[in-house]
Formats: C-alpha cells, structure tokens, sequence
C-alpha cells in the first residue's frame, strides 16, 4: 500500500520526545508498504534530516521509509497563539499532500487535534481511507487544563466527532481514551486500544550507567524526564524534595530532565528553597537518557491533579521507567495506577507519601531490586512495541480494507461532519 502517515511531532530516538510515529512507520515498511511520513519540527526532536530546506520542506530516507520535514518550528515553551498558528500551518502543508497524492491510506495521529484536518479533506475530496490515532482527547484535555474559549473547544469538538465517526480505524492509547471516540460514534469494531510501548533494545540492563556530575557516589537517583508544562504539576516533586531535605534525608537526588513553560519558575523555585537535592537537566536524546536511566534507581511519574488524567493519558516516560528496569513513583491514579499495582511501582498521592516512598526505596535495595524486576518484565510481557505494533500494522491493513469497500460511498457527496 502506499501510505501518507501524518505525524506534527516526529522524531527518531536520537531525540529526546517520543519516537512512537517512528516505530510504527518502520513497521508498515518493513511489512512491505510504502510509507511517506510528514512532519514539523517539534522541539526536541531530530528527524534524521540534515539537508536544506527548499519551499519551506526537505525530504529523504530514513529508517525504510520516505520523510518529508516541513520548516514548522513548535515546541511547548512556545505560547498557545504560536502553537496553534504552527498546527494551523502544519494542517495545510499536509493537507496539500494528502488532496494530492496518490495514498491508499492516511494515518492522521493526534495531537494536535487539527492534523484531522487533511485526513478529513482527503476523504472528502479522493475517497481515500484514513485512521485516526487519539494520543491525548481533545477538546477533553485542553478544557480540563482551564481553555476558556467556546468558540474554539466547539470547533475541536466538531472536529474530533468528525474524524471518529469518519474513519476507516481509531486507534486509542488507553481505554479511557477509546471511550471517547465511542461515544462520538466510532463503530466499537473500528476502535483498537493499542497503548504505549517500551523498547527493549534501547532502555534496559544492556545499557552502559550515566551519571550527571552533581549526583554523589552514594546518591539514589529519582529521574523526572519529560515535559515541564501546566499540565505536569511538578511542584509536587520540589514539595517532596523540601520534605526531604527538612527530614535531613541526603541519600535521595531527584532529576528533572526537559523542557517546557513552567521551567524557569522551577529552577527559580528550587533554588529559592534551597534544594540542593534537586538537578535540572536539558532534554536529553533518548540514547543518552537511556544511559541516564541505567544509572538511577527510580523513575517519576508526575500530572496535575485533575481527575480527567486519570483515563485520558498515556505517558510515554512510564514506558521508558519501566523498559529501564526502574521502579515507579506516580501521583497518577486511574491507567497508571493499575499498570504499577503488580509490583512495579508506587502511586504517591501527594508531596508528602512521595517523599516517603522515596526514603523507603533508598533504604531498601533488595526491595527496589525486586520493583525493578517487576517494572521490566511487566516491560517485557506487556509492552513490548514490537509487539503492538504488529498490532497497529493489523489495523492499518485492516483500515485500508475497510476504506476500499466503501470508498466509493466515502467520496459521494454527504460525508458526515456533523
């Protein structure tokens, strides 16, 4: 088949954000389809591109199949106007791609919501199948953070409802997730929960330890990796690092590793306080955060508390924590809390519980040794994503099938948007 994958936010491992998009494209070429990616340029990432931009896009090989870069910059440091406008953007470049050429299938994965959009516009215009992949809800999640616009959380609701009812396949990342594209009216035999993987071969025993400078010899590492958005709350990590160190607890570090708005209030905060026991680290490409990894002995899991994270979110970093072997720390009940409850972490339900949990682990190997195991076999059985995306292979194929037996009536005049 040949396949138009939409993916804003790409990157291969060499970046430092998720490398799902990446993992999944390799899979439908190595199954033999022919794969033509296109992205942005998220902050973070690296695409495997180096050559010049020409019209504001470069293109090339890379991992089996074609990526096109188009000249989008976006990032989460960057203010909602400039992300929106960046989505906006994005939105059109492939939506020429996707009029234009001559796909059998689009993969549209979300977020952001607009990359709907082109799907939606090649479906309408060509007939051509598409499959949705829901990585965040939207307008869900957007509303729950505090977006105070009707007008706009109306236009992502249409949206949203248009790309479930009018795809060949929805793909979600949790149950939760999955149930919001029910109830917009997904067919329950187009949807397929196919959460988060690990890889195995880049997190694991394998991997060669790193330690940042600031880390004593003696020092349990705690590793925070990801972004540093509203969304993360993490002051509750700072809270648990004050109690600590008000505990005269010396033998824990905790280090933050990314990028993001809240930032600089963080580091500013930490200092403030004095907390010497906490590291902030730039994001790392994810072959050096594996080293990272291999050379801590907890990973940290950390949301804000609204009740809508509980369902609605899929962390690519817990996969990462548990691929490395580490035990979990998580003030995330719901998905992530189920995940951990076999033995592979704790769910921390404030500063407080953190920061015990925290002082338990440091004064008990055998016990952390054996949380350890427990996150990187539940790793190993669960998550492998070679695994699953055998699966997302299976529904592509499947939606391609799907698409061609009614892309005749696709096509027609009609199609739903309401």
């Amino acid at each position: 088949m040949r396949i138009l994958y939409l993916h804003q936010h790409f990157s291969t491992p060499d970046g430092a954000t998720a490398t799902r998009s990446h993992a999944m494209a390799r899979a439908l070429a190595q199954r033999g389809h022919a794969v033509t990616l296109a992205c942005g340029q998220f902050s973070g990432a690296a695409t495997g591109l180096s050559g010049p931009f020409r019209r504001g896009r470069r293109s090339g090989r890379v991992s089996g199949f074609e990526l096109v870069e188009f000249a989008i910059p976006c990032g989460n440091a960057m203010s909602l106007k400039a992300r929106t406008a960046a989505f906006l953007r994005y939105a059109a470049r492939a939506g020429w791609m996707a009029a234009r050429g001559e796909w059998d299938l689009v993969i549209a994965s979300s977020t952001p919501l607009t990359v709907a959009l082109p799907a939606l516009a090649a479906r309408r215009l060509r007939g051509t199948p598409f499959l949705f992949e829901i990585r965040d809800p939207w307008p869900e999640l957007p509303a729950a953070l505090g977006l105070r616009a009707p007008g706009l959380l109306a236009a992502m609701e249409r949206l949203a409802g248009a790309a479930c009812r009018n795809a060949s396949a929805v793909v979600a990342l949790t149950e939760g997730i999955g149930a919001t594209a029910l109830a917009r009216g997904t067919p329950a035999g187009r949807l397929h929960v196919i959460p988060q993987g690990c890889d195995l071969d880049l997190f694991g025993p394998q991997v060669a330890p790193w330690r940042p400078e600031a880390a004593g010899s003696q020092e349990m590492l705690a590793v925070y990796a990801g972004a540093h958005g509203r969304a993360n709350g993490l002051g509750l990590l700072l809270d648990a690092a004050a109690r600590l160190r008000a505990a005269g607890e010396r033998r824990v570090r905790l280090v933050l590793v990314g990028e993001g708005g809240e930032r600089p209030a963080l580091v500013a905060d930490a200092a403030a306080r004095g907390l010497g026991n906490v590291t902030f680290l730039d994001p790392l490409p994810k072959r050096e955060l594996a080293r990272l990894l291999a050379g801590s002995r907890a990973g940290l899991l950390c949301l804000a508390p609204l009740p809508e994270f509980a369902e609605w979110t899929a962390p690519n970093k817990l996969m990462d924590y548990l691929a490395a072997g580490l035990p979990v720390l998580s003030n995330v009940p719901g998905e992530a809390a189920r995940i951990l409850s076999g033995g592979a972490g704790e769910t921390c339900a404030d500063a407080a519980s953190l920061a015990a949990a925290l002082s338990r682990l440091a004064a008990d190997p055998g016990r952390r040794e054996a949380m350890g195991r427990a996150a990187r076999d539940l790793a190993v059985r669960r998550f492998d994503r070679r695994l699953l995306a055998a699966r997302f292979v299976t529904a592509v194929e499947g939606a391609a099938a799907e698409g061609a037996a009614t892309s005749r009536a696709a096509a027609a005049p009609g199609w739903d948007a309401a």
